[in-house]
């Protein structure tokens, strides 16, 4: 089995060597999910140990003592674009636990102008008519503990889905893979993304590409393959807990590209950014979050470079099952990306029995 799996991967890996490999592909995948991970800037590839752990890191599942489902609903650039989350995660046995999770990233109603100036050169308004680009992406998520207390792993199959109107659409699939470890109060997980790189196969429509490139000189037919690289998260985390009834939990990741970008740490072969999430919880069922993250090394106009960064909070209530978050992203505009309200909810099965 183990050789057969090596086979695949090194057959995947020699077809797609020589598609397209870009730095930012498929980004809605790394945008996040649930606003209680958003209140913390996404530090939380330790501890995440519910149904959202299918996303953060697999592994986590194995924390799930019944079945969970999610849902998250944020805006992005003025209610421009809408992004969506849904997940639903279940224990198999006492050893592992199975997720299903959907995302879907959209810009609707979109003027769609080629048409808009006749074979006459008149123009009219009539010819003009709506679409939509929206990405969509669906995970399968399987966890088990190891034999070894205290570890866990996870493995995500990825189906991504985009499309853009009718002029071009793409097939993508990928994998993710997770492990945690818990020791007393310590927390630690690593999460590998695209470990296999993911494929995009994208279908153009040539016949609207020719409408467009009339009307756009020297536009060429965009590549039909993408590769997406993989990326890395490193977390370690402690919880404290104070007179029983308060909780602190906080936790410290890496966030790795394998390509050189604006992070605060850039090379070739590397480029890293911090993040630091903090959780305060009264008896379980009041919590107030902080984090930052996303460091960014900016070129300003004058040419000089500054640090920007990203500072979240957040707020989040439990009761009987049932948890409501809230986030607020991009406190005073602190990065270049427009702040952002993040609402999710989080239901227990229980609940209905």
């Amino acid at each position: 089995m183990k050789n057969t799996l090596l086979s695949i991967i090194l057959l995947f890996s020699v077809v797609v060597s020589g598609q397209t490999v870009r730095k930012y592909s498929n980004e809605f995948m790394n945008i996040g999910v649930d606003a209680a991970s958003f209140g913390m800037s996404n530090a939380v590839v330790a501890t995440s140990n519910d149904v959202n752990a299918g996303y953060w890191n697999p592994a986590g599942l194995t924390a799930l003592e019944d079945n969970q489902l999610s849902l998250m609903h944020a805006s992005y650039f003025a209610n421009i674009a809408q992004y969506d989350y849904a997940a639903f995660a279940m224990p198999i046995d006492k050893e592992s636990a199975f997720a299903i999770s959907v995302i879907r990233f959209g810009v609707d109603d979109i003027l769609n102008t080629t048409q808009l100036i006749d074979e006459q050169g008149n123009i009219n308004f009539d010819r003009i008519s709506l679409f939509s680009a929206a990405d969509y992406g669906v995970t399968f998520s399987y966890a088990r503990n190891l034999k070894v207390p205290g570890f866990s792993y996870g493995v995500n199959a990825k189906v991504i889905r985009r499309v853009i109107g009718d002029f071009a659409s793409s097939w993508g699939f990928g994998f993710d893979l997770g492990v945690q470890f818990k020791r007393n109060d310590w927390e630690y997980g690593l999460m590998l993304r695209d470990i296999t790189t993911t494929f995009n196969a994208w279908k153009i429509d040539k016949d609207l590409f020719a409408d467009v490139s009339d009307q756009i000189p020297e536009q060429d037919l965009p590549e039909t393959t993408e590769i997406t690289i993989p990326k890395a998260q490193l977390g370690i985390a402690k919880r404290f807990t104070f007179h029983y009834d308060y909780t602190l939990k906080a936790e410290l990741d890496l966030n790795m590209r394998f390509a050189e970008t604006n992070d605060l740490i850039s090379t070739s072969f590397v480029s890293i950014t911090p993040a630091v999430g903090f959780e305060f919880g009264y008896t379980d069922m009041v919590f107030v979050r902080a984090g930052v993250g996303n460091f960014q090394n900016t070129l300003e106009l004058d040419g000089s470079e500054s640090l920007s960064f990203q500072p979240n909070i957040g707020v989040g209530f439990r009761y009987k099952g049932i948890q409501v978050d809230y986030a607020l992203t991009d406190i005073g505009d602190q990065s270049a990306a427009i702040y952002s309200n993040v609402f999710s909810l989080k239901i227990d099965w229980s609940l209905f029995r």
